[in-house]
């Protein structure tokens, strides 16, 4: 039988795009499976035969003056040193000056409390990496039966796992993820043709009401409640997030 993981998961560990944690799972995986062995070594043997072979030629002066000519495209002239000098000091100052800009901006919204919405940011990143081929969930099941002791000895503590599925939110499974350094839960939900993760943790922090949020057309909602850290994000309607929102908190 094919291992699937030969086809997805190893392309992104060839290209270090698994986080620690799958990357060291996928290593695991690879002292059972020849397949991916193979699969890996063939993508190593391509890499180091395309830098031997370097397939690429320099464009020629006379046949990049004739494209400038077709696109009518004036032939760009070239800088006295001094100017460019100049304008690299210029370029520097200006990339100098945003990132203090953009380090004070960070700072400013720690300043004022929106820690959350830092991570919220994260939460985002963490579920586009999950709609990779084969990272979606370690275990794949709508029985929150299977799910809920799957987590048993990998993490230090229970997430509560439920299915929703009379209400429109059935399970898909679990998986683990690192989200800021952290190891948490992952449960991944259903929403018609939409995909919903929800993030847990534990936290020492006192309980909290949901805040809500969208990045970059992604919708997240986050809350707090005995003892746990909630983040729920999906593509969807805030509203459908609402509604598994008071289904989990319940």
């Amino acid at each position: 039988m094919a291992c699937e993981r030969a086809d997805t998961v190893v392309h992104g560990y060839f290209d270090h795009e698994l986080d620690a944690l799958k990357a060291a799972e996928f290593e695991n995986h690879l002292e059972q499976c020849p397949e991916c062995v193979a699969a890996l070594d063939a993508l190593e043997s391509l890499r180091s035969t395309i830098n031997i072979a370097q397939p690429y030629e320099k464009m020629s002066a006379s046949f990049r003056k004739k494209i400038l000519a077709d696109l009518n495209v004036k032939t760009p002239t070239v800088m006295a040193p001094a100017r460019v000098t100049a304008d690299w000091r210029w370029l520097a100052i200006a990339a100098t000056f945003l990132l203090l800009i953009f380090g004070g901006w960070r700072v400013a919204l720690l300043g004022r409390g929106d820690s959350r919405e830092i991570m919220a940011s994260k939460i985002v990143d963490a579920h586009l990496r999950s709609l990779q081929p084969g990272h979606l969930a370690d275990v794949i099941s709508t029985d929150q039966h299977t799910v809920k002791p799957w987590f048993d000895g990998k993490i230090d503590f229970a997430p509560p796992v439920r299915d929703f599925t009379e209400q429109g939110y059935p399970l898909q499974g679990g998986r683990l993820d690192v989200v800021d350094n952290r190891t948490v839960a992952a449960l991944v939900y259903g929403r018609r043709k939409h995909v919903v993760n929800v993030f847990i943790w534990p936290t020492s922090e006192k309980d909290a009401a949901p805040r809500t949020g969208s990045i970059q057309g992604y919708q997240w909602i986050d809350w707090r409640k005995q003892g746990m850290e909630f983040y729920a994000v999906a593509d969807t309607a805030g509203a459908d997030l609402d509604q598994l929102q008071h289904l989990i908190a319940q």
